[in-house]
């Protein structure tokens, strides 16, 4: 993005891995208009944290840049999973997700509703199409204030999870299918917000055998190659784990968090270059 004030990133940490297998990095803003996309042998689309703010000129910029040159993650990805909706198809296919009510109508009686559909006292409402916890709420009861706001966009509607909160969210990290790292990212206190930009607390992790078989399930339900992939899981109240989300387009890989992932990402996006493209 053209400006990442107030936000953490570490991809510089795989500049230097790259280098070492004679791949040279230039970081670009999607925007920008003074170099040609043709003149790299792969663009990785990496901290594009706007993009949800301007979805059709996103997608337009990633469909010229698969015309010129290979695509990492590719557009036919990065379209089905822009849109939350992808977790109903995952669902259908046997990926155990966070329940969810997919709508496009805010109202109190709706809201009602939907406290007595999850049979909780709190919930999490938040766009289809979002990035960085924007525009997501946690609401006891019905605010008149953001029908505008959810009039405007299809909207998702969960049950609120006290395990994000006590315990924290859990992502497991994938280059080319290969498992890399995984961390628990907790909330700061008084919020339930697990990103850095809103003081989310990041540790390393050692993941379980059941958090890998809950993200392979997850990822097996996507047939292209995924360059990265990030599987975000929160513990459910018997103990298993359901799937958050699937991060696809632009998720934070948390290199600093262990030595070896930029040494991976670089070895597999290397691997990727060298495959012919389609």
């Amino acid at each position: 993005m053209d400006d990442l004030t107030g936000y953490v990133s570490d991809d510089e940490l795989a500049v230097g891995p790259l280098a070492e297998r004679g791949i040279a990095v230039e970081t670009l803003s999607w925007r920008q208009r003074t170099q040609e996309w043709s003149d790299f042998d792969a663009v990785v689309i990496r901290t594009t944290w706007d993009y949800q703010r301007f979805p059709k000129d996103f997608l337009a910029v990633l469909d010229e840049i698969e015309r010129s040159t290979r695509l990492l993650n590719p557009a036919s990805v990065v379209r089905w999973n822009f849109d939350k909706i992808y977790l109903k198809q995952l669902s259908e296919n046997g990926v155990k997700i966070v329940p969810t009510i997919f709508e496009t109508h805010f109202s109190s009686e709706n809201f009602d509703s939907w406290l007595v559909a999850f049979a909780t006292p709190e919930l999490i409402i938040k766009p289809r199409v979002s990035a960085t916890a924007e525009h997501t709420y946690r609401l006891r009861t019905f605010d008149a204030a953001l029908t505008e706001s959810f009039e405007a966009r299809p909207f998702l509607v969960q049950p609120f999870l006290e395990n994000v909160v006590s315990e924290g969210e859990y992502s497991l990290f994938y280059f080319n299918g290969e498992f890399s790292h995984a961390i628990l990212k907790a909330p700061k206190a008084q919020d339930f917000r697990v990103q850095e930009e809103h003081g989310g607390v990041i540790t390393a992790i050692e993941a379980t055998d059941e958090m890998k078989a809950a993200a392979s399930t997850a990822l097996a339900t996507v047939a292209e190659p995924l360059l990265y992939a990030r599987v975000d899981l929160v513990r459910d109240a018997l103990g298993g784990f359901q799937l958050m989300e699937l991060e696809l387009i632009e998720p934070a890989l948390y290199f600093r968090m262990d030595e070896r992932s930029p040494i991976l990402f670089a070895e597999h996006l290397d691997i990727q270059m060298r495959l012919p493209r389609e």
